[in-house]
């Protein structure tokens, strides 16, 4: 059988370093696949005028699979500043690439696995009853739709006029907005469609099943965002009627629910929302787990086509340090993501007991499992590099 081929998108800051020692550990753990670089992020768009250029995306419409690094994203006036002077005057605007990569490829499906390890001394604690201290085993997976709502992109500064006025026709815009002058106006929407709805309740509803979570919690805010919301919920409680009777659906609102995280996060398992309140959730989720060191994600079309990503960013900060100081294991997640779907199960168990053991001695921790600030002296004052973590996560292999 010839080797699969992985699409390797390092991206920007600490992106290579973190893809680079977890590509080292897939090998230590026996997964045989070729990698082929796909240039993404912010030199691109500084040299080409392009974050994505379509060369990557080609190499992915080809290969199916890709592991992601990070990203650097700049504000709009600051991106337009560090583009090549040849580029100034064409009118290019910056736009993320991997929000591109999501709605070219139509990646609406992301799953945000947080599961606390034994040992970690970033797990979250609480104050039991008797006054000692209690640790709850958190195991939640958030489903986010990745492709719509408030980051779908649809928005304007100063409208244009046939769209002012089409807003202008809705009673609450005329009421609260009809005297603001239009060049005073910025509008971003909030707008869910039935297909991909029931595609990201669908996912999350079958991955309860698979993995015996006995409920699936909608987290939105229907009381308010009468029609988005509403929409989602109305159609989860038909498809949990229909199709899922066994499985109970708990309906929590956003701001409720970021309030009940630190009160009992182990009643939750399965957790689905849309695209923001799905981001927001999901990094909730994550600081109880260790922060985003320990976050990994998946992204995934109805074409087959998956990228594997920490949710960390590119932290430019970390960078430069002669010597990375950076958590790998949220990447190194992520590429156990890859390698249930991709159907090598064996292997992901092999590499997340290895990590899991890691963790467990205590002899290897980074710098934010030791409760330091990111500095380049953290490595002189014992924490493991980001290079010794995957050395020693590969020993235990």
């Amino acid at each position: 059988m010839s080797k699969r081929t992985i699409v390797a998108m390092p991206g920007d800051g600490i992106g290579k370093v973190v893809l680079d020692e977890t590509i080292k550990v897939l090998n230590a753990a026996g997964f045989e696949a070729d990698y082929v670089e796909g240039d993404i992020g912010w030199e691109f768009w500084r040299s080409e005028g392009n974050p994505l250029p379509q060369r990557t995306i080609d190499l992915l419409a080809k290969h199916k699979i890709a592991l992601f690094g990070a990203i650097t994203s700049k504000p709009k006036d600051e991106a337009f500043e560090e583009l090549a002077p040849e580029l100034k005057e064409k009118g290019l605007v910056y736009s993320s690439p991997i929000v591109g990569l999501r709605q070219h490829f139509g990646l609406d499906i992301c799953a945000r696995p947080t599961k606390s390890y034994n040992g970690n001394p970033l797990n979250f604690i609480r104050r039991g009853a008797d006054g000692g201290i209690e640790e709850p085993n958190v195991d939640a997976v958030i489903f986010r739709q990745n492709t719509e709502g408030l980051y779908g992109g649809v928005e304007w500064t100063d409208p244009e006029k046939q769209v002012y006025d089409a807003f202008m026709t809705h009673p609450k815009f005329k009421q609260n907005f009809g005297n603001v002058p239009k060049d005073e106006v910025s509008i971003s929407t909030r707008i869910f469609s039935k297909n991909a709805t029931e595609r990201i309740l669908r996912a999350a509803f079958e991955h309860a099943k698979e993995y015996n979570y006995p409920s699936v919690t909608l987290c939105e805010k229907p009381n308010v965002i009468r029609e988005t919301s509403g929409m989602m919920y109305k159609m989860a409680l038909k498809m949990q009627a229909a199709d899922y009777p066994n499985i109970d659906l708990w309906n929590t609102n956003i701001d409720a629910q970021m309030m009940w995280l630190t009160k009992n996060p182990e009643n939750y398992g399965v957790i689905v929302a849309g695209n923001m309140f799905g981001d927001i959730i999901s990094d909730g989720f994550a600081g109880l787990i260790g922060g985003l060191g320990f976050a990994c994600s998946a992204q995934m079309s109805s074409e087959g086509i998956a990228v594997f990503e920490p949710t960390h960013g590119s932290a430019p900060k970390y960078a430069d340090f002669e010597t990375s100081i950076v958590n790998p294991i949220a990447m190194v997640e992520s590429a156990c993501m890859m390698l249930d779907y991709i159907d090598e199960k064996e292997i992901s168990a092999k590499i997340r007991k290895a990590v899991a053991d890691v963790i467990s001695e205590g002899k290897v921790r980074t710098y934010d499992m030791m409760k330091m600030t990111g500095r380049p002296d953290v490595i002189e004052k014992g924490a493991a590099s980001t290079v010794e973590m995957a050395d020693a996560i590969i020993a235990k292999l």
